[in-house]
């Protein structure tokens, strides 16, 4: 941390903000589900879904994902492939498989309770300094730092505080500043207020200052440059992948499905046949010729796209162009592959793409 820092940590009036901003939390706190109690599981369930996620979006997940796993055995013996369903559409999975390696190592290791100490913590797989500070502030009383974007953006503003939060140094200035200001007396209500007070007041654009319960300790505000911080560089070009994808289905009413390899994007999950577009020759052959020399099939396509889908990730983007088709029964060498009926295809779980892919045929098709 440097002198700066340090001599604006000096300026801040740090008893009367952790005041301001505590009271403001507990008047003001959204009703959220995992605000119920602190039971660190349903803690650690809650903080893995909201990362990269929004609230609302988490919501009915989180409350589905705790009635079918009430208690951390419950999930420490549930099957892969109804983890990956119950998740499914939250996108990020190495958030879930994560969860569900580090959840069995609690179970085994740990007699079931969630460690409370910094050091056994942070051995869990996917339970890095944010989650673990959240968990032990939040479920343990523990004054640790839990740092995410909000957190860093509020503080950038209130210290006045110049570094590239996209930076991974940055996040230990940011860390090595709450250490400084927490509130050690109620650590769950400080570091909640600061992502709330993030997400609702001091927001990326247009912060609502004169709402902010503490915006008399804010130097950024004070100084008029709120709206330049935090200092965040760009994230670089993403890459774009065009692919053609079928729906298949047999003389007897089944549809191929195919799983993705274990590792990598989208780990794991179900898809229908894909391949990514060459651009020489006609989209229906590129795919007809994938799917003979992959099945040792000839698969009648119909002639134009039903749908388009395109997805968005965070360093890659898809436009899927979607043929309707038939094959026969007799699959060669099938692989990964798998002909399913349709009320067995909606038990396995499929990237949010695909889901959109099967809506739209059920839908063009009367299914």
């Amino acid at each position: 941390m440097n002198d700066q820092i340090q001599h604006n940590l000096k300026e801040l009036e740090i008893d009367k903000f952790q005041k301001d901003l505590v009271h403001w939390f507990i008047r003001e706190q959204r009703d959220l589900p995992w605000r119920k109690d602190s039971d660190p599981y349903k803690v650690w369930v809650s903080e893995i879904m909201l990362q990269q996620t929004r609230v609302d979006t988490v919501i009915p997940y989180y409350e589905r994902f705790l009635k079918k796993f009430p208690t951390i055995e419950a999930f420490a013996n549930a099957d892969d492939e109804s983890v990956l369903k119950i998740w499914e559409g939250l996108g990020y999975y190495s958030r879930v498989r994560n969860l569900h390696t580090a959840v069995k190592e609690v179970v085994t290791q740990y007699g079931g309770k969630v460690p409370n100490t910094l050091k056994e913590i942070s051995t869990l797989k996917g339970v890095g300094p944010y989650t673990a500070g959240a968990i032990l502030s939040i479920a343990y009383g523990v004054p640790e730092p839990a740092v995410d974007g909000n957190v860093m953006r509020v503080l950038s503003r209130i210290l006045l505080i110049y570094n590239d939060i996209a930076k991974p140094s940055t996040r230990k200035i940011f860390e090595e500043a709450v250490r400084e200001i927490i509130d050690r007396k109620y650590p769950s209500y400080f570091n909640q207020a600061m992502m709330e007070l993030g997400a609702l007041i001091c927001t990326p654009t247009s912060p609502s200052c004169l709402l902010c319960p503490v915006r008399e300790h804010c130097q950024a505000f004070s100084a008029g440059v709120e709206k330049d911080l935090p200092v965040k560089t760009r994230k670089k070009s993403t890459k774009h992948v065009d692919l053609l994808a079928a729906v298949l289905k047999t003389n007897n009413g089944k549809y191929l499905i195919r799983k993705r390899p274990g590792k990598g994007l989208l780990a794991n999950l179900w898809e229908f046949p894909t391949v990514e577009d060459g651009n020489f020759s006609p989209m229906r052959t590129t795919l007809s010729a994938y799917i003979k020399d992959e099945l040792k099939l000839e698969a009648q396509l119909e002639t134009g796209i039903f749908t388009k889908v395109d997805h968005v990730f965070s360093h890659l983007t898809w436009a899927i162009n979607v043929y309707a088709g038939s094959i026969s029964d007799d699959i060669v060498d099938a692989g990964n592959y798998l002909l399913v009926t349709q009320e067995e295809l909606e038990e396995y779980a499929f990237p949010v793409s695909y889901q959109t892919i099967w809506k739209t045929y059920k839908e063009k098709y009367n299914l």
